[in-house]
């Protein structure tokens, strides 16, 4: 074999080795890829090992994962005309890797600065206090606003974050004055109202012992009563057990009317002994009296005979 055809096979299989590896594209499984042949769009080269047309056929590859898109800082103007410092972050990610790579040259930078024209306009909608506390508003509100106009690229907004919102200097002076005031005042009305309590506590305290102590007092007058109640009751029964005793043994001893004057009489003194100082006599005393009267007049007659007798003789 000559020379020239060594040659000649030495450059083929050099060639055949260069258009080999030139026909082979390993696309990563985050990537998609894009075959243009002669310039136009022929189709996807899926993750793996993948053979296009060398020298003919062209390949772009398109990162499909989530990326973030860092908003630079801007001055914005609220609609109270405060000026603040807003910046923010965008997660973005390809969903469609043609339109992303035919319909936008640069869809990382177009999505900033729309982030950033459209923050401006969520923001001068807004007083700074709407701004400070509606954080989760205008997430939401810059998200709908990016995701409906990145769509025709072929990339969804997923999250939209605020970073930061600085007021002015003199403003957070001012604010932080305020929220020192309102912090001393719900410390004093929290003092107060524990003050309140405490009185109300102490007074309903007081009062349920004042009521206890009367219910106690009550009680025990209570019981005082009725034990004076049956001492009074238990006397009047002996009283007139004996009486009714008595009654039985003077009508069992068939007593005459001066024997019954006699110890009526005889207890005329335990009657005055009382602390009232007046006698209620019965209708029958003037009888008893008359009765007595005759007796000691008989009484008296007879010792006047007794003592006429010796004097006559």
């Amino acid at each position: 074999m000559n020379s020239p055809v060594i040659i000649f096979l030495i450059i083929f299989v050099v060639f055949a080795f260069v258009v080999g590896i030139a026909a082979v594209r390993i696309i990563r499984p985050f990537e998609k890829g894009l075959v243009e042949r002669l310039g136009k769009f022929q189709r996807l080269l899926g993750p793996g090992l993948n053979l296009i047309f060398p020298l003919i056929d062209t390949v772009s590859k398109i990162d499909m994962r989530e990326v973030v898109l860092d908003v630079p800082p801007q001055r914005v103007i609220t609609k109270d005309n405060v000026g603040v410092e807003v910046d923010a972050i965008i997660y973005a990610q390809v969903t469609d890797p043609v339109r992303a790579r035919y319909e936008i040259s640069n869809y990382i930078l177009a999505a900033t600065k729309l982030a950033q024209t459209n923050l401006r306009n969520v923001i001068g909608e807004l007083d700074l206090d709407e701004c400070l506390s509606s954080r989760d508003q205008i997430n939401s509100q810059l998200r709908d606003v990016l995701d409906t106009a990145t769509d025709k690229w072929g990339v969804k907004v997923n999250r939209v974050e605020l970073q930061r919102i600085d007021p002015p200097q003199d403003i957070n002076e001012a604010m932080s004055r305020q929220m020192k005031a309102e912090r001393e005042k719900r410390a004093t009305i929290l003092e107060a109202e524990g003050f309140r309590q405490a009185q109300i506590t102490k007074a309903e305290g007081s009062r349920e012992s004042q009521i206890l102590e009367a219910e106690g007092y009550a009680e025990s007058v209570k019981k005082k009563a009725d034990a004076e109640k049956y001492r009074q009751e238990t006397v009047a029964e002996g009283e007139g057990r004996a009486i009714e005793t008595v009654f039985n043994a003077i009508h069992k001893g068939k007593p005459d009317e001066k024997l019954i004057t006699l110890k009526y009489l005889e207890m005329l003194p335990k009657l005055a002994e009382g602390e009232g100082s007046k006698i209620f006599m019965p209708i029958e005393t003037s009888s008893i009296i008359s009765s007595l009267a005759a007796m000691v007049e008989g009484t008296r007659t007879k010792s006047g005979k007794t003592d006429s007798t010796p004097s006559a003789s």
